[in-house]
């Protein structure tokens, strides 16, 4: 994948805001078994997703119903 110069990062806060309600708790288990983006593990233990993958995730869940 090809990612913009201004592709941002977002973060768990950012990306549970986005799906309106969901529990970080939530999201830590869909990562988990494979049902959302890995993303990227900082060093300081902290995940970030690029914008243009969380889009993409969205993307294949409209196609996948």
């Amino acid at each position: 994948m090809t990612r913009r110069a201004d592709d941002k990062l977002m973060t768990v806060p950012e990306i549970l805001e986005e799906l309106g309600g969901i529990s970080a708790r939530t999201l830590y288990r869909w990562r988990e078994i494979g049902k959302f983006p890995r993303g990227l593990r900082l060093p300081n233990d902290e995940i970030r997703l690029y914008r243009s993958e969380f889009e993409a995730w969205l993307e294949s869940l409209r196609e996948a119903s």
